[in-house]
């Protein structure tokens, strides 16, 4: 294995790389890695390739045992983005909740509206924090430009109420996940006349009356942004 290794051009302190290895060699070297840095270092390497050759093994290493690994996998498929988001639901769907929080977290950065489903499913109710919070942050950076003007509309209405529910979360951060997201939602309406409204009290509301200064300044920054402060 260390031979293998070696001649990817990575130590066995997993500190050095060789430039120009294909992609092939660059998944060799995650499925031969035989310490969690050597896995770090060369998931980082094989993300940097932007290939999308690389989107299975970027994909399976995100259930295993190894967030460093993880999050250099999540870097990489943003950076591939909408080529990577039918592997990534499909990683959704499965069993590994692991597997399935780190998915969620790249198609959440990615902003591809095929993610919208399962961003309003886990913002309303995933009994983890941080991916409530992840995607409840995505849900503000959708490209909306890639659906149809009445589709956005209704997508649109969805998002919004989901985000109104975010901001009454019991955790703060979910809470401030969703002002950014209502501040990234107001740039991009579609309807703003029937939306507008209830997006401004929402705002007004967190930032009067929301029991953590973070959180409220937050809706204030959002507020002050978008003319209203």
């Amino acid at each position: 294995m260390a031979a293998k290794t070696n001649l990817l051009g990575i130590n066995r302190a997993g500190e050095r790389l060789v430039v120009g290895a294909t992609v092939a060699e660059l998944v060799r070297a995650v499925e031969t890695a035989d310490s969690k840095g050597a896995m770090v270092v060369a998931v980082h390497q094989l993300a940097a390739a932007q290939d999308v050759a690389a989107i299975p093994t970027l994909i399976t290493v995100l259930g295993y045992n190894n967030p460093g690994a993880a999050v250099a996998a999540v870097d990489g498929l943003v950076a591939l983005g909408q080529d990577a988001v039918p592997a990534l639901l499909e990683q959704i769907d499965g069993y590994n909740y692991g597997a399935r929080a780190w998915a969620i977290r790249a198609v959440a950065l990615i902003g591809d509206p095929r993610a919208l489903p399962v961003l309003l499913e886990t913002a309303k109710g995933d009994f983890a924090l941080s991916v409530r919070r992840a995607a409840a942050r995505g849900l503000g950076t959708i490209d909306w430009a890639k659906l149809p003007a009445d589709q956005a509309t209704s997508s649109q209405r969805e998002v919004l109420e989901v985000l109104i529910g975010a901001a009454q979360d019991p955790e703060w951060v979910v809470r401030y996940a969703a002002m950014a997201a209502i501040e990234g939602l107001a740039k991009a309406l579609v309807a703003p006349a029937t939306q507008k409204p209830l997006l401004l009290a929402c705002l007004q509301q967190t930032f009067h009356y929301d029991e953590t200064p973070a959180v409220q300044a937050r809706a204030g920054r959002a507020l002050e942004v978008l003319g209203e402060l």
